[in-house]
């Protein structure tokens, strides 16, 4: 089940911006960690960026002066603005929700994933 709804994705020319978008419900936005990751073709899943329920954010090195993430709460929506964008950085990009929980002594993970966003990036 798709709990997590990203838009904003397209093409753009290197050097240009974009912004994508995560929506989700109104208890997944305000308990959980929410972060942007992207995987382009043949490479690994990488971590962007993150924001949490309190605002913290924080980004990948490669990321840092170019992109910023941030949340509108009265949207229940994460926004993840990209600028000077590199050729490389073409990719399906995607939205995650989640939280480490302890109960009863007992850690658990609970994730949600939206279904990815292409942006791509031309030369």
């Amino acid at each position: 089940q798709v709990q997590l709804v990203e838009s904003g994705g397209g093409l753009v020319q290197a050097g240009g911006s974009l912004r994508l978008s995560c929506a989700a419900s109104g208890s997944i936005f305000r308990l959980n960690t929410v972060g942007w990751y992207r995987q382009a073709p043949g490479k690994q899943r990488e971590l962007v960026a993150t924001i949490t329920s309190g605002g913290s954010t924080n980004y990948a090195d490669f990321v840092k002066g170019r992109f910023t993430i941030s949340r509108d709460n009265a949207k229940n929506t994460v926004y993840l603005q990209m600028n000077s964008l590199k050729h490389e950085e073409t990719a399906v990009y995607y939205c995650n929700a989640g939280r480490t929980t302890r109960e009863r002594g007992t850690i658990r993970r609970l994730d949600y994933w939206g279904q990815g966003n292409q942006v791509t990036v031309s030369s």
